[in-house]
């Protein structure tokens, strides 16, 4: 199950310490408030099973069309199941039902994989952020609109 979570809420604290856990911990940092008040216009999406969140991430507006998604995590012992996937799938209908129609992100080196199996693309060169590489990605969700899916039989099912 999928549900967006308000700012400043209880799931939200819990989706942050899921954020920290995972992303921040490992490399010896924090969130800080700073960065936090910033959030407060985001849209904040999560992934639930058995009323735990197992997944989350930050949709934060950039313009009228465009968001940044920012903050993915899925919880250590959900990971390889298709958690993380299903919450981008998801974001990336929100984003649509919400008049978006391009996220772009800043991808660790190592979940470039992740994100190009899901039609983000690479733009310019390696960076560092929070001491890691990072590589900044663009997926317009409006390619490919129109195409209609077939089965081999060519009923549209």
């Amino acid at each position: 199950m999928f549900t967006q979570v308000q700012y400043g809420a209880k799931e939200y604290d819990e989706a942050l310490a899921l954020r920290s856990e995972v992303l921040r911990a490992p490399l010896g940092l924090e969130l800080g408030r700073e960065e936090l008040d910033d959030e407060k216009d985001s849209f904040h999406l999560v992934s639930w099973r058995d009323n735990a969140i197992v997944a989350c991430l930050v949709l934060m507006p950039q313009s009228k069309k465009q968001l940044k998604m920012r903050q993915l995590a899925v919880r250590e012992n959900c990971r390889g199941e298709g958690v993380g996937h299903a919450l981008v799938s998801y974001a990336e209908s929100f984003a649509l039902d919400h008049s978006y129609k391009e996220i772009v992100l800043h991808a660790r080196e190592t979940a470039l994989g992740f994100y190009e199996k899901m039609g983000y693309e690479v733009e310019g060169e390696c960076f560092i952020e929070v001491t890691i590489p990072h590589f900044f990605m663009r997926k317009n969700l409006l390619k490919g609109e129109g195409m209609q899916l077939k089965t081999p039989l060519g009923n549209g099912h």
